[in-house]
């Protein structure tokens, strides 16, 4: 997989092409600065979801199938290992200390592999879940040592901790607790801003309808424009009837939607006013096309958003548009590379307690590696 940079573009940018010019004669407005500055948020918004998109679709297929091999043949690996530290068991070569490593080695590797319908794993499954006393209270003891840490970041105790008795238990409570503190924390914040914010609401709603109202009137002017420019049926020649028809269906798309920089685009397309027209219009009719502009760069910002968290998700590394694209694809090698290196390990330990001495000496080490991961 090899490593990749952003490339520029060569095409001129659409955005940019309906941006209000400042004159020589007098600096743009406070309101047309706002629209540019809402303009050139859309553009780079579309870019990052575009250049995210491009870089998934180069990638996801073969990550995720690496990924894939590797946990079915990590999963392959642990089953073994389940089954040979089960017979081990068995007999009489371990000591009482070495089979309760053993059976913790069985319980770790039951979580791993679990859900599974296969027979012999859930035989295994039910017979250690039987025998569970030692168990429990190393489950309790991770429990308090996790409470200390999350109390410490709390700054306070967690309420009723003795009644949770795992660390699951105890982390669900911690969270619900730092929850509750950020909504009073919240609630607190949202208090003081209305109260300010209800000095000035009436004048706000005034403001916000006549703006909306503005609004509704310039996405209306447009589509009456680009519906006389573009009437299919007034134009004799049939592959420019053929082309006003694809961009009216456009047209009545993005009227449908409220979508004004697709009906700038559309209306610069059909040799109407394009960019002369935002430069044209008042203040006020501008900032009313602020008011949707604002609403479509948070639509993008909302599918950039998805679409980094869902990329995440399903490739497990962080994914994002302020991440140059050479190093999320390090970041792809980087963890297949650590998949494949743990498949590897685990392959050399089923091979290497294959004998009776390395098997006790392989048992205390992850005994050690356990207890420290747990403290």
């Amino acid at each position: 997989m090899s490593t990749d940079n952003p490339t520029s573009s060569a095409v001129p940018s659409v955005y940019a092409a309906l941006s209000v010019q400042p004159r020589p004669d007098a600096p743009l407005s406070a309101a047309q600065q706002r629209y540019n500055t809402l303009l050139s948020r859309m553009e780079t918004l579309s870019a990052q979801v575009e250049r995210l998109q491009a870089w998934s679709d180069r990638h996801r297929h073969t990550h995720v199938q690496a990924l894939y091999q590797s946990a079915q043949q990590m999963r392959a690996l642990r089953q073994s290992l389940l089954v040979f530290l089960h017979e081990q068991l068995q007999g009489e070569a371990l000591t009482a200390q070495q089979q309760r490593m053993a059976r913790t080695q069985v319980r770790v590797l039951i979580e791993q592999l679990a859900p599974s319908t296969d027979p012999q794993f859930q035989a295994l499954a039910e017979l250690y879940r039987l025998d569970e006393d030692d168990l429990a209270e190393e489950r309790a003891q991770e429990a308090q040592r996790l409470r200390e840490r999350i109390e410490e970041a709390l700054g306070q105790p967690i309420h009723n901790a003795n009644q949770y008795q795992t660390p699951e238990e105890m982390m669900a409570a911690g969270m619900r607790q730092w929850q509750r503190q950020q909504q009073a924390d919240d609630e607190r914040k949202a208090a003081k801003r209305a109260a300010r914010k209800a000095l000035k609401k009436p004048a706000a709603q005034v403001s916000a309808q006549v703006q909306q109202a503005d609004a509704r009137s310039v996405i209306r002017t447009i589509f009456r424009q680009l519906a006389s420019a573009l009437h299919p049926d007034r134009e004799p020649d049939a592959s420019e009837r053929e082309r006003k028809t694809a961009l009216m269906s456009e047209v009545n798309a993005a009227y449908e939607k409220n979508d004004l920089s697709t009906l700038l685009r559309l209306q610069m397309q059909a040799t109407l006013t394009g960019a002369a027209g935002a430069s044209n219009l008042a203040d006020d009719k501008l900032a009313a096309m602020c008011l949707l502009l604002k609403e479509q760069v948070t639509a993008l910002e909302d599918d950039l958003a998805q679409l980094e968290f869902t990329l995440t998700r399903d490739l497990c590394v962080p994914v994002s548009a302020q991440l140059a694209e050479a190093v999320m694809t390090q970041a792809l090698q980087t963890l297949q590379a650590n998949q494949r290196h743990e498949a590897d390990s685990l392959a050399s330990d089923l091979h290497r307690i294959q004998n009776e001495a390395e098997l006790k000496r392989w048992l205390k080490e992850q005994s050690r590696a356990f207890k420290a991961t747990s403290a």
